[in-house]
């Protein structure tokens, strides 16, 4: 038996994809036709990934925007939910991007080799007017999903394939659990130096203060906290039961969300490329110029 392998499968009807190392007992299931979500990752037989939402790509922002409408690059747009995938949240705003089921990604490469299991698929965002509508910046999205024994990295690329700069605030949101441990045995350790303050609709105020949360059990305690500065590493985890889970930031994520409601059984240590609100704000908001890319990595471990 090879050591790494990639699978079809087909859930809910839909085609997926699935990277097996079988020396770590690790599988990781991406939804090529749903938005490239990652749907699981299981190890052992144990499904580490919350079935809430799963591992979804969030983009072309993530989180919420404070707005509707918004200025970048020297362009206009204005987020319309007849015109655009647009989702709102409780308050009305525009949240975690138009992507999120999104039936446009094409698979282009699989490789399986006894180093690792891995495939390459492409979104031409600037193909599509509904979503032009909503972020009038052509370009392209690569995501390159890799399983090498225990560890499963996922880079995305941006490559701006339009006349104008292309603003860059995308982000992952990885709902991780520990199966058959219950949440006040689970024990977590944050990467983080800086706090953003939010106001009611969780939107950063431009003020920040100290974080420093020491490693200990999850307990009662709940989070959805903007961290602005991370530790190096930026290496976040969740552990309990005899198993830990790490999930490392890589270039191009120097911002993170944690999400913990304390009523759920999962919680999110979730790379952001920029803040919350950064397409409205402005602040710290990276652009691509035309012709170049950008590119943020994140990497997985299941122990």
């Amino acid at each position: 038996m090879a050591l790494h392998e990639v699978v079809d499968e087909r859930v809910e009807g839909l085609g997926c994809v699935v990277l097996v190392s079988h020396a770590a007992d690790l599988r990781a299931g991406f939804a090529s036709q749903a938005g490239m979500v990652g749907y699981s990752l299981r190890q052992r037989g144990d499904e580490l990934l919350g079935q809430r939402g799963g591992m979804p790509l969030l983009h072309p922002w993530a989180n919420r925007l404070s707005s509707r409408s918004y200025s970048a690059s020297g362009r206009e747009a204005l987020l319309d939910p007849e015109a655009s995938p647009v989702r709102l949240d409780p308050n009305g705003l525009p949240i975690h991007g138009l992507l999120t089921a999104s039936r446009y990604w094409e698979l282009e490469s699989r490789i399986a080799c006894a180093e690792r299991a891995a495939i390459g698929a492409r979104l031409d965002f600037g193909a599509h007017d509904e979503l032009l509508a909503a972020f009038p910046f052509p370009h392209e999205l690569r995501v390159g999903a890799e399983l090498a024994l225990d560890t499963l990295t996922v880079a995305t690329t941006l490559l701006a394939t339009g006349d104008v700069a292309v603003p860059v605030s995308f982000g992952w949101h990885p709902y991780l659990s520990l199966p058959g441990v219950p949440r006040e045995e689970w024990t977590v350790e944050l990467a983080v130096k800086t706090r953003a303050l939010l106001d009611a609709r969780g939107i950063p105020t431009g003020s920040e203060e100290p974080a420093e949360v020491p490693p200990g059990p999850l307990g009662a305690r709940g989070y959805d906290d903007l961290f602005t500065a991370l530790t190096e590493p930026p290496r976040f985890a969740l552990e309990g039961g005899g198993r830990r889970i790490e999930l490392e930031f890589g270039d191009g994520y120097p911002v993170a969300q944690v999400y913990a409601p304390p009523e759920e059984q999962f919680i999110c240590f979730e790379p952001m490329t920029a803040p919350t609100d950064a397409l409205v704000s402005g602040r710290r908001l990276r652009s691509v110029a035309p012709g170049d890319s950008f590119r943020a990595e994140l990497r997985l471990r299941a122990r």
